[in-house]
């Protein structure tokens, strides 16, 4: 068995990404119009990220993904902010360290590219998560920013970088 690796997508992990990001989605019982769910990207995400200032990572074990997360320029907004973006796991993924390793992960490479500040939109219901994003610094904000397309999330996260 190989130890989990957390690593940059590639163009042959589109299928698998989609996948976990579904099924997760699924499972959490998430509406399928307004949320992530609904992404044209969802079967293209290496292409989406092939730009500058954006990186999606993976989460691998034994061949197969079990978790992502990506950062990204906010999309419509003006300012120098990035979107921690489509972070999803796997069952067997979560309570091990990994969600955590990869926020630290994705706001690395956030600083990196010179970004401010870094938001987030969640589900209410998302607590785990939620708790994750607070300990790494989120704060909760009274209002979207940007224009995601993600209308069905009315939870709103911003950290200064």
């Amino acid at each position: 068995m190989k130890p989990a690796i957390i690593r940059e997508i590639r163009l042959k992990d589109n299928q698998q990404v989609a996948k976990v990001i579904r099924q997760v989605l699924e499972n959490l019982g998430v509406p399928k119009v307004g949320t992530a769910y609904a992404d044209k990207i969802l079967d293209t995400m290496f292409e989406a990220y092939d730009k500058p200032k954006a990186t999606y990572f993976v989460v691998e074990e034994n061949n197969s993904i079990i978790g992502c997360a990506g950062i990204a320029q906010l999309d419509d907004y003006d300012g120098n902010v990035c979107e921690l973006q489509k972070m999803y796991f796997l069952k067997e993924a979560r309570g091990r360290g990994l969600g955590a390793k990869m926020i630290k992960i994705c706001l690395d490479s956030a600083a990196a590219y010179g970004f401010e500040k870094c938001y987030l939109e969640t589900m209410p219901y998302m607590k785990a998560a939620q708790k994750l994003y607070i300990k790494n610094g989120f704060k909760y904000i009274d209002a979207p920013m940007g224009d995601t397309g993600h209308y069905s999330c009315p939870v709103w996260m911003l950290k200064e970088l």
